[in-house]
């Protein structure tokens, strides 16, 4: 892929449509990154196919997934391809965060270039254990919440911040210790292992989102908190529901001010 800026690159990794191709890219992308060869300044077109995506699998609404207990082999499947599906949109957010916003520092497009390879590695791990379970990427029906949100926030970039990492990936710090749980009892210990390395990085990830939307309210006066609960209305975000892992979000960033919001305080 010979194309100097690696935002470029990364559009043209997002329009991939094989999911092993492109997180094989992604990760390749950032271990080979040329942090002089960023250009902060195109502005690029949108190919009409954003993203690239496999044929499978199906995407439908989301009340149209079934929930599945882990207790059996089926189940446990549907439950880890529902997850596995997740980090496929999350590369893809995570490369049109690059491509698609010009004018940023440096620093931003490093951060999400590594988080496009991290979700990359994610979606490796738990592909590779869907084939230990007799099942693949597509296999299920999926939905599309989060790159739903994604386009919605296509042109500003302050609302992309705070409702795609801060808000819905910031939802699995919550989600991940309950279902890690639910495996264990299961006895899919090695499923407990590949969440315990997404948990960490997502901390990381969202710690990311929480930076950079911080930073453009600063850059443009606004009050972070106040802000947030503007975009979320105008941008119809849904509101985070307990329970919350108050720990993983005061790592990935969250103040008093925010977690006593997510709790229903003043």
């Amino acid at each position: 892929m010979n194309l100097p800026n690696p935002r470029q690159r990364a559009l043209a990794i997002l329009g991939l449509s094989d999911p092993i191709e492109k997180a094989a890219q992604a990760r390749a992308l950032f271990a080979g990154i040329d942090v002089q060869a960023i250009d902060p300044a195109p502005e690029y077109d949108a190919p009409t196919t954003l993203p690239g995506r496999p044929a499978r699998p199906r995407l439908v609404a989301a009340k149209d997934v079934p929930t599945r207990s882990p207790s059996t082999l089926e189940g446990r499947a549907a439950l880890l391809h529902a997850v596995t599906h997740i980090e496929f949109n999350a590369i893809n957010l995570a490369l049109d965060a690059v491509w698609r916003f010009a004018g940023m520092p440096t620093a931003y497009y490093v951060d999400w270039l590594r988080v496009a390879s991290e979700e990359a590695l994610h979606f490796t791990l738990l592909r590779e254990h869907l084939l230990t379970l007799g099942s693949d990427y597509g296999a299920f029906d999926a939905h599309d919440g989060l790159w739903a949100m994604t386009q919605r926030t296509a042109h500003d970039i302050t609302a992309r911040m705070a409702l795609v990492p801060r808000t819905l990936e910031a939802r699995g710090l919550d989600a991940t210790p309950p279902m890690q749980a639910r495996l264990r009892q299961a006895g899919d210990l090695r499923a407990v292992a590949i969440l315990d390395v997404i948990l960490r990085d997502e901390i990381g990830h969202v710690a990311i989102g929480n930076h950079w939307y911080r930073w453009l309210c600063a850059r443009d006066g606004h009050d972070p908190l106040a802000y947030y609960a503007e975009l979320a209305a105008r941008y119809r975000a849904p509101r985070p529901r307990p329970p919350f892992n108050d720990d993983a979000r005061r790592r990935a960033g969250f103040d008093a001010a925010e977690l006593a919001w997510l709790h229903g305080s003043p």
